[in-house]
């Protein structure tokens, strides 16, 4: 019992094991019962999990609040909202890579289901490098919040459309790997005259994981603005990602009704990387929980409102 209440990061060891078993018993669940074979998802099916995951992921803020606080569910639950939003943009290049390499639908939940396993792991890499530089250079939360206010000013001037999977690494991967013309089912790799080969499939995973990288750049010095805790900053970002697959399959097919969120993404980024000087400025600790909450609610709930409105014509066509 010594051993489970010892912490880590600042955080009794017995609390990240009943994360860690929370997650793997979700996984467990997501291959086996939720997608046993290659099947197609629908978007019925995808919106009832998404629901499940962002339900789960808001009742954990109860664990929060029973061992840590009201301030610290506050950042939870700030922080929660702002990965599944940033999740977004993960959604966009997903389906331009599935686009790309031409992934049925069938054999797409077998990408994002083993994408999302690498997620958890380069995550976790990441927060706990930061959390450490953080504890030992404070002011590299100031560069961080720099970061965000012009990542977040850069994004309302660019053209999400010059997204393009035909980069230096895949052709990087290409010309050093061998890999198949074609799909070869939802196999990952194949063996042909004693040679193994990677497929498309394949392919589609590293490019996906890639693209989590690069997104975590922005997201991940997003909840260290939002907190330092580690503990925080890595159950917000795992219950985000967790529903990812879910949420991709459930807004694929209408990725255009949120064509004008990215400005409300770019004013929470904004948002998020201004309070820190602003408390500074204040003169406070930190600038308080709730109102970075309610701020962070108040963005996107415009953004969201604003995009179906101006989107409701597209909307009409379909019907």
């Amino acid at each position: 019992m010594d051993i489970l209440t010892s912490l880590f990061l600042g955080t009794p060891l017995w609390m990240w094991f009943t994360f860690i078993g929370i997650v793997l018993v979700l996984l467990a669940a997501d291959l086996g019962l939720v997608n046993n074979g290659d099947q197609e998802i629908g978007v019925s099916k995808s919106l009832r999990l998404s629901a499940v995951y962002i339900a789960l992921g808001v009742a954990f803020s109860g664990f929060v609040y029973w061992q840590m606080g009201s301030e610290a569910t506050a950042q939870y639950l700030t922080a929660f909202v702002v990965e599944k939003t940033l999740a977004m943009d993960n959604v966009f290049v997903i389906a331009l890579i599935f686009s790309s390499f031409a992934i049925p639908r069938m054999y797409q939940h077998r990408v994002l289901f083993w994408g999302i396993l690498g997620v958890i792991v380069l995550r976790g890499i990441m927060i706990g490098l930061g959390a450490t530089l953080v504890a030992e250079y404070a002011w590299l939360l100031y560069v961080f919040a720099a970061f965000l206010i012009f990542t977040g000013i850069k994004m309302l001037f660019t053209d999400e459309s010059n997204h393009s999977v035909d980069g230096p690494v895949l052709r990087f991967l290409k010309r050093r790997l061998r890999v198949t013309e074609e799909l070869e089912g939802n196999a990952f790799f194949v063996k042909r005259d004693g040679l193994r080969y990677i497929t498309p499939l394949f392919l589609a995973l590293v490019l996906i994981e890639i693209a989590d990288l690069v997104f975590a750049v922005d997201s991940v010095p997003a909840v260290f603005a939002i907190t330092t805790n580690p503990f925080i900053v890595y159950t917000s970002n795992i219950f985000a990602i967790l529903g990812l697959r879910a949420l991709y399959f459930a807004l694929s097919a209408i990725l255009h009704r949120f064509a004008y969120l990215k400005y409300a993404l770019s004013l929470l980024l904004v948002f998020i990387g201004s309070k820190v000087f602003v408390a500074d400025w204040m003169g406070l600790e930190k600038f308080p929980p709730s109102w970075s909450l309610g701020v962070t609610f108040a963005i996107l709930a415009a953004g969201v409102g604003f995009s179906l409105y101006k989107t409701r014509g597209a909307a009409q066509q379909q019907h």
